[in-house]
């Protein structure tokens, strides 16, 4: 069986909108919020290093539960960027944007910066693949988070592909290729996103897994053991994320969100140490996690972008995410 795996090797580079972001940000500490469930907090609690316990007082958690996941190493990596952002997170396990939408709707809808809302990993709990409820529900938060603040940032987050739902023969996506998945699941958030005047965009977090996955960083299928030199994205329920799928989500979302390039963490990377992965792992997630923010929108290679800058100024940036 053959399959397409779309993005996978597009050239380019992230577009001004990313070198902006990086640019606009108050000299305060901008606020954000994830919005999500165990796919952003970092269960399974029971891997090692604890991701959902990382740096539980560098973040708030509105729900009071002191989780720290992938809000709290998305803080670390800002911090170590020189970047100031108040970091906010109401996660609760196994439910989709509506659950928030109908229970948490006074404890999200404040007047923040930027908001990331992520779903269901399935998109809908009872039928998989459908997009319907969260192109409702995102929209219905996203409009209302205007309101608290007309000029908020409302992102969504697509999630990776589960290798439960792939290789067992209850799964819904059983038979398809491992990178199906992520890619069917991004569909249907952009789908969201451009039903929405509102949310500005997608984080492509499974399609950096699956980038990982065909460039040989990480291993395909956690059934049949790992590869040697080989990571295995997914924890032992092969559903969640390992440290090493929670680190590229990190990853992701932290390029996304701040415009810059994950790989200038370095090979050392503090958050990666933390976690006890090898700089050389490290590396080759960070260059992932850039490859697939580069290809989101290209530009030429080797241009630098002309933004405005204050008092009406032109100023060129390189183009950071290539070498």
């Amino acid at each position: 069986m053959t399959f397409d795996v779309p993005r996978l090797h597009r050239p380019g580079a992230l577009l001004a909108t990313f070198a902006l972001a990086a640019l606009s940000l108050p000299a305060c500490a901008a606020t954000i919020l994830f919005v999500g469930n165990s796919f952003t907090y970092g269960e399974p609690a029971g891997a090692a290093p604890l991701v959902q316990n990382y740096r539980p007082n560098s973040v708030t958690d509105l729900n009071g539960t002191r989780i720290g996941g992938v809000p709290a190493l998305f803080k670390a990596m800002t911090v170590q960027a020189g970047l100031q952002y108040d970091v906010r997170l109401e996660t609760t396990p196994a439910i989709g944007v509506d659950y928030h939408y109908d229970n948490k709707y006074r404890t999200i809808v404040k007047p923040y910066d930027v908001v990331l809302l992520q779903t269901y990993s399935t998109l809908d709990a009872s039928q998989p693949g459908n997009p319907d409820k969260l192109t409702r529900y995102a929209g219905l938060l996203a409009n209302a988070l205007r309101g608290q603040n007309p000029k908020v940032d409302v992102r969504l987050v697509s999630t990776w592909s589960r290798a439960d739902q792939t290789y067992k023969w209850l799964g819904h996506w059983h038979g398809e290729s491992i990178y199906q998945m992520a890619l069917d699941v991004r569909r249907g958030y952009d789908a969201a996103a451009a039903a929405s005047s509102v949310i500005k965009g997608v984080i492509p977090v499974g399609e950096a897994w699956n980038r990982a996955i065909a460039n040989g960083v990480a291993d395909a299928n956690p059934y049949d053991g790992v590869q040697t030199g080989q990571v295995n994205l997914w924890a032992p329920d092969h559903y969640h994320a390992s440290v090493y799928g929670y680190y590229l989500s990190a990853l992701t979302i932290f390029g996304n969100v701040t415009g810059r390039d994950p790989r200038s963490l370095g090979a050392h990377d503090a958050v990666a140490r933390e976690l006890g992965i090898d700089a050389a792992t490290a590396s080759a997630l960070q260059g992932a996690a850039a490859a697939q923010l580069a290809a989101e929108h290209g530009t030429k290679p080797g241009t630098s972008v002309i933004v405005a800058s204050g008092g009406g100024a032109r100023r060129h940036l390189p183009n950071y995410f290539l070498r």
